[in-house]
């Protein structure tokens, strides 16, 4: 068997994590070792520290780690909860699923408010779930806002509006590993008590850095609670003058992480986030002109719950969306998501997020319009015309 040529020319990265890292990060981080306590490198994580606050929206506490979302995810639950409490998990999808997961394994109880995977969960049913809790037993409510697995977005400030309208107590816990920077997001105004975020995705970073942004409300949850830890704890970090790190801290990713939010503010969070949305609109027009021919269909059937950073796209019966990944890539250097959990061989994704523009998004279309022609996978012809008339116009 002929191995085939490597392909040419620089990638088309469409994957929704990692993402494309813009050259201005790549030179910041290229740079000699430092002592994290030398005073140049200081400014550079204050400078950075407080950017990171003011993309989450709040005044209030950040923390950060040497770790992947996964490790925000276990600093978030080890910090504010005890062994035997119980959480309310809204069901997402694959991400959701894994913080559940995660939660058992620390003896938590973990209750999910279950969902049609391609329709969203029902949020008035929150209202109601948390209304009959009279005893406040759930001590938290856990939510991935934008599930990257399935190509969907939850509105946070309607859920936060349900808890309130229940009256309940229990802490608001949200992922944002893959809308931050990408999608409209407000923690202090939404209310939301404790905000797990990573580097890779809306903040254009590489892989390894993760942070929780937490309230006040957290905070006194966090004197209460018991469950054990000791490299993520709030109580300890508060106590190292960088108030956050246990251990030595990613100085080249901070450099990195200035910049990026230099890109970010430069740019203006409101015309990032209206970037992300045309960019996911212009790669939703083509999937739905490719679904024709009992071609590939948007995986999420809820218009109103469209992610604007990545989309998930279900294959036809019968065709294996991994062989159309290896197309793309070995074909035109074009690398595209698969499909995760129960997910894995029906749908591959295509993500529209972190530093990428029109062009960028046309040539990963085009190359997913060619796969799917090389593979013979059924599908209606156009879709990047669609997608380029949307932009276009």
């Amino acid at each position: 068997m002929t191995t085939p040529p490597k392909p040419r020319g620089r990638q088309f990265f469409a994957n929704p994590g990692p993402t494309n890292i813009p050259d201005s990060v790549l030179r910041a981080m290229d740079r000699p070792s430092i002592d994290f306590n030398d005073p140049d490198f200081v400014e550079v994580y204050d400078a950075a520290f407080a950017g990171v606050k003011r993309v989450l929206g709040t005044t209030q506490h950040l923390f950060m780690y040497n770790a992947s979302g996964h490790g925000a995810w276990e600093a978030s639950l080890t910090n504010l909860l005890s062994p035997g409490d119980t959480i309310l998990v809204l069901d997402t999808g694959f991400f959701s699923d894994e913080w559940a997961l995660m939660a058992r394994s620390h003896g938590l109880e973990v209750r999910m408010l279950t969902a049609d995977w391609r329709r969203g969960v029902d949020i008035a049913e929150l209202r109601s779930v948390l209304a009959a809790d009279t005893g406040h037993a759930i001590k938290a409510v856990c939510v991935v806002h934008n599930e990257t697995a399935t190509g969907m977005m939850l509105p946070l400030d309607a859920i936060r509006a349900e808890i309130d309208a229940a009256g309940h107590p229990a802490l608001y816990l949200a992922d944002t590993i893959s809308s931050l920077g990408s999608l409209d997001f407000q923690m202090d105004a939404w209310k939301i008590d404790c905000v797990v975020g990573g580097s890779q995705k809306g903040l254009m970073l590489p892989t390894g850095m993760s942070f929780t942004g937490v309230s006040d409300k957290a905070m006194a949850a966090h004197a209460r609670a018991t469950l054990k830890r000791y490299y993520f704890d709030w109580t300890l970090m508060a106590k190292r003058a960088t108030k956050s790190f246990i251990g030595t801290l990613p100085v080249n990713i901070f450099y990195g992480l200035r910049e990026s939010i230099r890109l970010i503010e430069e740019e203006g969070l409101d015309n990032v986030v209206a970037r992300h949305h045309r960019l996911g609109e212009a790669t939703r027009r083509a999937v739905q002109v490719w679904s024709a021919n009992n071609g590939p269909q948007l995986y999420c059937t809820n218009p109103t719950r469209y992610s604007d950073s990545v989309t998930a796209i279900l294959m036809p019966d019968g065709h294996d969306p991994d062989a159309l990944r290896r197309i793309a890539r070995q074909r035109f250097n074009v690398s595209l998501g698969g499909g995760l959990g129960k997910l894995n061989g029906k749908v591959f994704r295509i993500g529209h997020l972190g530093d990428l523009n029109e062009p960028m998004l046309l040539g990963a279309l085009a190359a997913v319009e060619m796969a799917l022609r090389i593979g013979g996978v059924p599908h209606g012809r156009g879709g990047v015309d669609a997608a380029m008339d949307y932009l276009a116009g």
